[in-house]
């Protein structure tokens, strides 16, 4: 798959700051794609070990959400760990992730926030933008903001999410009496077509399921690369 825009990565952590605020006014939190066939997930896991980002997307198609494609990739961290810059920490892995891809999704889900960030301009946003993509941030855990009221415990049951006075996404309960999401627009789609493309891939899970099959995948890279390194290693020791 081609990447639409060339990444700017390799920045000190003020500039990084910077180019989010600079990328915000970029953005269109507006419309959203409907009936979406192919739609993608991402994650990423990180093992301090070896310093080490993977990545893995995996692309369904609906209404059944079938597998269609997978693709994983790894690559050395080089950006330092600063709560609202995990863009640049995770986006370079991610972004070589997608350029494997075969088929073109409609729609990216990812496990981080879009536009519930400080700058508004969260992983969801960014990597929506290089990708020029409509993309969703799914986050199992707040960063800004607060409830507008409680939520109710019934299943699909969701309130907006304030901060500083302004809306900035949606607390979502996907399953009834279990703890709730936090959807916010990454790029590319409004708010309420946020909740609407999360709503339209829950499986039986808590998350997302086209995250929730990233995240298996992540993991699963993950323990096959320690493992061939350390095979590796104890055959040059």
């Amino acid at each position: 798959m081609r990447i639409a825009r060339e990444p700017r990565w390799s920045l000190t952590v003020s500039e990084a700051i910077d180019l989010q605020k600079r990328m915000a006014s970029c953005l269109s939190l507006r419309g959203g794609p409907r009936n979406a066939r192919l739609v993608a997930g991402a994650d990423v896991a990180y093992d301090p070990s070896v310093q080490r980002c993977f990545a893995a997307v995996v692309v369904l198609e609906r209404p059944h959400l079938e597998v269609v494609e997978e693709v994983t990739a790894d690559a050395t961290v080089s950006f330092p760990y600063v709560p609202g810059l995990l863009s640049f920490r995770e986006g370079p892995v991610i972004v070589e992730a997608f350029s494997k891809l075969k088929v073109r999704p409609q729609v990216v889900f990812f496990d981080a926030h879009g536009y519930a960030h400080p700058r508004r301009f969260g992983l969801a946003c960014h990597i929506g933008y290089l990708l020029d993509i409509p993309s969703v941030g799914c986050a199992k855990s707040v960063l800004v903001g607060e409830p507008q009221r409680a939520l109710p415990e019934k299943a699909l049951s969701w309130v907006w999410l304030i901060d500083k006075g302004e809306r900035v996404g949606a607390v979502l309960r996907t399953q009834t009496g279990r703890r709730p999401i936090y959807v916010s627009p990454g790029y590319r789609v409004g708010f309420l077509a946020a909740i609407r493309l999360v709503s339209e891939v829950l499986g039986k899970f808590r998350v997302p399921e086209p995250t929730r099959l990233a995240d298996i995948l992540v993991e699963r890279h993950k323990r096959k690369y320690l493992q061939q390194r350390g095979v590796r290693e104890r055959l040059t020791s």
